[in-house]
């Protein structure tokens, strides 16, 4: 069966149809129903607490503090019970998933936690960052500037990521137009085709000339490097510093019925976080498709491209850092979901070109988001455990102003 793509384009292998999106939509809508009652009837089942973590995640680093909190049993010294983490293909099967209640932690690009509570109207809160950083702009070896990119189709991995935000800005600074065309329709000079690209089939598309490159979390970055098909042209983290890219998320049912779970959760994953930043090269080895639970099917040396901090100083001195006295690493972690990122998040969402639902952010106050879509007490409590936020390198302080430079 062949569905009609969200993006209109012939050329997209999203696997996010405009069916997906209506029954995102309608899930949490009336057509609901049955989905919530089997989740309400599920939760039922157990008391309290006993409630088991039911993660949801994509094969991205970005996913890497629920591994490390499955593997090192986190949750059960915080007296939980952990299945072991449901590995999804695409962001649409995770999101559908979570709304369904067949799992019940996940991680989702920050501007999707906006879609999925104020576009689908699905209690969704954010109760922490999952990580910060860990993406890139990867290039075929013969692009050499942003201006190369005129007239190419490029490949972002979803409309709601903060990669199809920072791509769009810095097209346009460099003079260029993103558009969303149908393939075969002719471009303009200075205009760049977004297509969706599944990340795990973006280095294919790129090594077959499909793309001329791809925005996208690690390690398909670090893939691409490998292979020798690509090249990393900017870091995400070198553009908007410090900044979120997957939140952890839980649904407000759960927070509001199990206030000690959801905290439970939160401080097994910020004590990952922590544990994570003083061992990269462990959390490399726990993660790759050799290690015992095989979370990723990615092989070691990949992974530790992403988590060797020496690799990365290769990056500086080549000039790929555009801002090496912010002092990025390529993967980083700190948990406190800091106003000033979801409010400017707002902002740029609504200068940005996205398919599919996007009425609701038109209308979205950036201060009410930024409010009303985290609830940061969870992560308050765990980091009071772990010494604050001067564990993770970072002033104790919960507020902070967004520097941006694409």
């Amino acid at each position: 069966m062949t569905y009609q793509h969200i993006c209109a384009s012939s050329h997209c292998d999203c696997g996010i149809s405009r069916r997906d999106w209506l029954r995102i939509a309608a899930i949490s809508g009336a057509a609901a129903t049955p989905w919530l009652r089997a989740g309400d009837a599920f939760a039922q089942k157990f008391k309290g607490d006993d409630v088991p973590v039911r993660i949801g995640y994509l094969a991205i680093t970005d996913a890497t503090p629920f591994f490390v909190a499955h593997s090192r049993k986190l949750f059960e010294a915080e007296g939980l019970q952990a299945e072991k983490p449901r590995l999804f293909r695409s962001w649409a099967q995770l999101i559908e998933a979570f709304i369904a209640g067949q799992v019940n932690v996940v991680h989702l690009l920050s501007p999707t936690t906006l879609s999925v509570r104020y576009g689908s109207k699905f209690g969704a809160k954010v109760v922490a960052w999952n990580h910060m950083s860990g993406s890139a702009i990867t290039v075929a070896p013969h692009i050499n500037s942003v201006a190369d990119l005129a007239g190419t189709t490029f490949a972002i991995p979803f409309w709601y990521s903060i990669h199809n935000i920072l791509i769009q800005q810095v097209l346009r600074k460099n003079g260029l137009t993103p558009v969303s065309k149908p393939k075969g329709t002719a471009l303009g000079a200075k205009e760049v085709n977004l297509v969706i690209v599944p990340p795990a089939e973006m280095v294919a598309a790129l090594a077959s000339k499909s793309v001329s490159g791809f925005i996208v979390a690690d390690p398909f970055n670090a893939v691409a490097e490998t292979m020798g098909v690509g090249k990393v042209a900017r870091f995400l983290g070198d553009i908007w510093k410090d900044h979120a890219c997957c939140l952890v998320t839980l649904s407000e049912r759960d927070i509001a019925e199990r206030p000690e779970w959801a905290q439970r959760v939160t401080t097994a994953i910020v004590k990952a976080q922590l544990w994570t930043r003083d061992h990269m090269g462990e959390t490399a080895e726990l993660m790759s498709k050799d290690g015992a639970n095989k979370y990723t099917p990615h092989p070691l040396p990949v992974l530790q491209k992403v988590f060797d901090l020496k690799d990365f100083e290769q990056y500086r001195a080549k000039g790929v850092l555009q801002h090496p006295e912010w002092n990025q690493r390529r993967i980083d972690f700190q948990p406190y979901p800091f106003p000033s990122y979801t409010q400017e998040l707002v902002k740029a969402m609504q200068g940005t070109l996205m398919e599919g639902n996007v009425d609701f952010i038109r209308e979205l106050d950036p201060a009410f988001a930024a409010k009303d879509l985290v609830d940061d007490r969870f992560v308050k409590q765990a980091l009071s455990q772990v010494g604050g936020l001067k564990a993770f390198g970072h002033a104790d302080d919960f507020s902070r102003k967004e520097v941006i430079a694409a």
